[in-house]
């Protein structure tokens, strides 16, 4: 019996310590995901290039939070060949003091490349409230929807919704996306098709909340299962693109994205043009006068 408890005492601080030194190998990731992410800030506004005129779009991808590392410069590199077809400059950053109000008026529309955590100071968060309200554009891409963010207004005035999860066994699986509607956004995609990602879930459709959808997902083609098999299913509303005016700003979220592959897929990066053409115009009807979809504007 003696032997057998030694054995076990050892069996036990063996994985103790191979545990302290996993934890201590991915310590940057344990703050990011499970100990409420970095507290990094930039105070000093950031000098925007001269040549940077409108029509501009900001790139931004600071993370506090969970970093998807492949999928950010997929994206930014992607937006830039973008933006040169397209004739838009591009500034793409993830330093928060870009957002001065100097700053922001030499764009048209802020992209979202995926940010996640608490990334502004109350300043920057000002500045940017202001610019959407007053006219510019938003596109959040993919984990600009997480639960990582802790700023009211931009959750419900900007996402609308609570992401609650999404698959774990697998990951990464093949679904069917569905359009709905009409919305610059969805000119040239198909009005249903195929395509791996990792799906998120929320706790209710934005629809409730004032957004417009114009993407769900069939949740009979893929298992919407999380962590231990968590049941993740929204229903036959699940939606993953959504758009609505905040004042008189335009505003888009679109939950693709996660992988470096879905920024070289035609149908997303159609979505994603149309979705920020859409934005970036500041004559667009469905976010001018009194057809605007006002959303409800907490100080906080």
């Amino acid at each position: 019996m003696r032997s057998f408890g030694r054995i076990l005492l050892w069996a036990l601080l063996t994985v103790a310590v191979l545990f302290a030194g996993t934890v201590a190998w991915n310590w940057e990731m344990v703050r990011r995901v499970f100990l409420g992410g970095v507290k990094i800030y930039e105070t000093a506004p950031e000098t925007i290039p001269a040549e940077i005129v409108r029509p501009s779009i900001l790139v931004f991808s600071k993370t506090n939070g969970f970093r998807h590392e492949d999928a950010i410069p997929a994206a930014d590199d992607a937006l830039k060949k973008m933006a040169r077809r397209a004739n838009w400059h591009i500034y793409i950053t993830e330093n928060g003091g870009a957002f001065t109000p100097r700053n922001l008026s030499r764009f048209d529309a802020v992209v979202f490349n995926n940010v996640t955590g608490d990334v502004l100071t109350l300043e920057q968060k000002q500045a940017f409230r202001a610019f959407v309200e007053k006219g510019g554009g938003y596109v959040g891409i993919h984990a600009a929807g997480d639960n990582s963010h802790s700023w009211r207004w931009f959750v419900e005035n900007l996402i609308g919704t609570r992401f609650i999860g999404h698959p774990m066994n697998p990951q990464l699986q093949n679904a069917t996306v569905k359009l709905e509607g009409n919305h610059p956004a969805t000119i040239g995609v198909p009005r249903k098709w195929n395509r791996v990602d990792e799906w998120y879930s929320f706790d209710t459709s934005p629809r409730s909340n004032g957004f417009h959808v114009v993407a769900t997902l069939d949740e009979r083609s893929y298992s919407p299962r999380g962590w231990l098999g968590h049941d993740l299913a929204m229903g036959t509303d699940h939606p993953v693109a959504w758009w609505r005016c905040v004042g008189e700003g335009r505003i888009f979220y679109t939950a693709l994205g996660h992988t470096a592959a879905s920024y070289a897929e035609a149908e997303n990066l159609s979505l994603l043009h149309g979705a920020i053409g859409w934005a970036m115009n500041s004559s667009a009807p469905e976010c001018s006068g009194s057809r605007a979809v006002q959303a409800p504007l907490h100080p906080s």
